[in-house]
């Protein structure tokens, strides 16, 4: 009898059980669309219910939304904060519930730069993100300056980084959503350019002498139409120009050293250039005046040739004398060609000159040019009883 009582209330159970899971629906599940941690004033967020049919969507203990497995919040408030869940039409089952919660305070994305100088012919990462939310696509933008108006770079790129390689202002801005919410523009961000600057000489002469006047040049390679400001490092001064031309006017050897520039301008500067060994020479050069010949036939003619050893860039001067008594005459000056042609006898001398203002080498040696002379004369002798005509020339 006992066993036959404990065997029937064991069958009653189970068939209650049995019951009772029948008419039990699965446990709903509450999910907000989308899914970030944080939402902000005047974003769109869906409350969504799934697992179960004709759902209520509760919050804080209210039904919000009957008979609907959607909640949908436009442009949604601090008020909309709260626990949401989903339950079964009798309430019987609710799914665990998800805090929503709104902020008030509108989202300021942060732009960071791995270097605030793009070295020359490279590039810079930039970064730009929200803090403590996720799901953005970012808009970047670029100013040539601060009174410039903004360039859109880059447009609702998913990546929160970009490389550049073009000095400028930077900022970078978030959205996301449908209808898309914005974040604030970030602060802007000061990239710098990094170009070559090289010294050069005004004149590529090989040769600088005492006395001279000479001009280096800080030269920047894609520096065009920029206003620059100019440094300049160089023996023996304390006060090197600001310009990008570093004029020494009578030149001497306490000159003799390394020169170096650099430049800045709007986002772009250069390193310091490679050192311009410049060299002082403290002897004044003498120009040489050779002949092709000595002799000048007659109705012919001699080439002159002056030069100035181991230097270049000069013109010359070109002076005759009928004799070493007689006052020096210029024939010809500031001449390119190095090489002029006579058909007088006489003393001549050269001399070279250059630069602004001129700087003269000293006076060549004398080099005579004699010019031959034709004497016809007749000889008459007699020769056997006739006349004989001789002519013979003279020099």
């Amino acid at each position: 009898m006992g066993h036959s009582l404990l065997c029937m209330t064991g069958l009653l159970l189970l068939g209650t059980l049995f019951y009772v899971n029948a008419e039990v629906p699965n446990k709903p599940t509450v999910i907000l669309e989308p899914s970030w941690p944080q939402i902000y004033s005047s974003e769109t967020v869906t409350v969504r219910c799934e697992g179960s049919q004709s759902l209520f969507v509760w919050r804080e203990d209210e039904l919000i939304r009957p008979r609907t497995p959607e909640y949908r919040i436009s442009r949604a408030t601090e008020s909309d904060s709260g626990g949401y869940s989903c339950c079964t039409m009798s309430l019987s089952v609710c799914s665990d519930i998800i805090t929503l919660t709104v902020s008030s305070s509108k989202p300021r994305a942060t732009l960071t730069a791995h270097s605030s100088i793009i070295p020359a012919g490279g590039s810079v990462t930039l970064s730009c993100s929200v803090e403590g939310s996720a799901g953005w696509k970012f808009d970047w933008f670029r100013r040539d300056s601060q009174f410039s108006g903004a360039q859109k770079i880059g447009a609702g790129t998913s990546e929160h980084t970009i490389s550049i390689s073009e000095g400028g202002i930077y900022y970078c801005r978030g959205g996301r959503g449908d209808p898309v919410f914005s974040t604030e523009d970030s602060a802007p961000v000061t990239i710098q350019k990094q170009v070559l600057a090289a010294v050069k000489l005004q004149h590529s002469w090989s040769q600088i002498f005492t006395g001279e006047t000479i001009t280096l040049r800080c030269e920047i390679q894609g520096g065009e139409g920029k206003v620059w400001k100019y440094e300049w490092t160089a023996p023996n001064t304390n006060s090197p120009p600001t310009s990008s031309e570093y004029r020494i006017s009578r030149v001497s050897v306490s000159h003799s050293g390394d020169y170096r520039c650099r430049g800045s301008s709007d986002y772009l500067l250069t390193g310091w250039s490679d050192a311009f060994r410049l060299t002082v020479s403290s002897s004044k050069p003498r120009a040489t005046l050779t002949a092709q010949s000595s002799i000048l036939p007659a109705g012919g003619s001699v080439t002159l040739s002056c030069s100035v050893e181991g230097s270049a860039g000069w013109k010359f001067d070109w002076f005759r004398r009928d004799s070493v008594s007689s006052k020096a005459q210029l024939m010809r000056g500031n001449e390119a060609n190095r090489v002029i042609s006579v058909s007088q006898g006489g003393l001549y001398h050269c001399r070279g000159g250059r630069g602004d203002p001129v700087y003269s080498t000293e006076d060549s040696s004398d080099v005579t040019v004699t010019e031959t002379r034709e004497f016809n004369y007749f000889i008459s002798t007699r020769l056997r009883g006739h006349y004989v005509m001789c002519a013979n020339n003279f020099i």
